[in-house]
């Protein structure tokens, strides 16, 4: 009897560990880091990559979107989605000190509000930020794309000011531009 409860338990055991691995190994919304450097700057997202894979991602909660419009966002999957600026910038035309950051949006049709909060280290992004916290929102224009992207993606693009920071997922790209103070 206690031969089988083992043999069991061993099972059990193996499944976990397997799945845990597996899991680990191929996530569904697979984690990455993008870097810019570029002129004395560094910035550093490591955020997480959804796939869009035929559900609808960004629209009214009543329709079943993903990502509905005025509701929090982690800005990608898993872990909340953190930033890193090793110089004092300007996001979007607004300050901020060099240092790392929680960074999240609120969609929306015409503009997604993009904030940026002290609370680091959270695993389970899902769980909204303590917004006391936050060090800095904008509101950024959404552009609609040509081109429909699959897989969400984080994108830098030097431009003559400074660099563009592109969020792009699904029809829609949201653009924020970043400067060196």
């Amino acid at each position: 009897m206690l031969k089988k409860i083992l043999i069991g338990v061993g099972i059990v055991l193996v499944a976990i560990v397997g799945f845990l691995v597996y899991s680990n190994l191929f996530p569904k919304s697979p984690p990455t880091t993008k870097v810019f450097s570029e002129n004395g700057l560094n910035i550093n997202v490591a955020y997480s990559q959804p796939f869009k894979k035929g559900r609808l991602i960004f629209g009214e909660e009543k329709d079943g979107a993903l990502q509905p419009y005025g509701k929090y966002w982690r800005l990608g999957a898993n872990a909340a989605t953190e930033i890193t600026f090793n110089k004092d910038i300007n996001f979007s035309g607004k300050p901020v000190k060099a240092g790392s950051y929680r960074m999240y949006a609120v969609p929306g049709a015409e503009s997604f509000q993009i904030s940026l909060n002290s609370e680091l280290g959270v695993f389970l992004g899902v769980r909204e930020p303590d917004y006391s916290k936050d060090v800095l929102k904008v509101d950024v224009p959404v552009i609609q794309s040509p081109t429909e992207t699959e897989q969400f993606t984080i994108n830098f693009a030097r431009d003559s000011t400074g660099v563009n920071m592109d969020f792009v997922w699904d029809k829609i790209i949201v653009r924020v531009p970043i400067t060196v103070q």
